[in-house]
């Protein structure tokens, strides 16, 4: 379970061990999508979250604390769906995945943004303390971030003008 929480060992490198995790989130999402597009991702996003739960759960049992700080799978799960408008965006205009680089991007950043600022209900989420508040709160940063990464893409498109 401590393998699965840290990524293989990425929570327990520093600093920032949840920057260490969204990082090594991007080029398995970028893999993932090359291998089986968006419903591809869309699908494992929801085993990751499924897995990590029941791991984190596993782990605050035996006392690992909250949430430890080197338990970053829930920013894989949280930088995955941040990914989805890119991920998507590809498959529906049939390019290659990388083209859409400004939304990786825009989807790092602003994942890493609101998890770390953790506004509104992200931060009420977060406060639960519980095993599901562990995973919640990166997910609703990651839907954060998606939504945000849309609307930047609509003005730099000239949709949204």
């Amino acid at each position: 379970m401590r393998w699965v929480a840290s990524l293989g060992g990425v929570g327990y490198l520093r600093p920032a061990p949840g920057t260490w995790g969204s990082l090594a989130a991007l080029p398995l999402a970028y893999g993932i999508h090359q291998l089986g597009g968006f419903w591809l991702l869309l699908n494992l996003t929801f085993f990751a979250f499924i897995t990590g739960l029941m791991a984190v759960q596993k782990l605050t049992a035996q006392g690992a604390g909250d949430d430890p700080s080197w338990v970053v799978i829930d920013e894989l799960v949280g930088q995955w769906i941040a990914l989805f408008p890119v991920s998507y965006g590809a498959m529906l205009m049939s390019v290659e995945v990388w083209r859409l680089w400004p939304g990786w991007v825009a989807g790092f950043v602003l994942f890493r943004l609101f998890d770390i600022w953790k506004p509104w209900i992200i931060g009420r989420v977060d406060r639960w303390h519980t095993p599901l508040s562990v995973m919640l709160d990166d997910v609703l940063a990651g839907v954060f971030a998606a939504l945000v990464a849309i609307v930047l893409a609509g003005l730099a498109h000239g949709v949204l003008m």
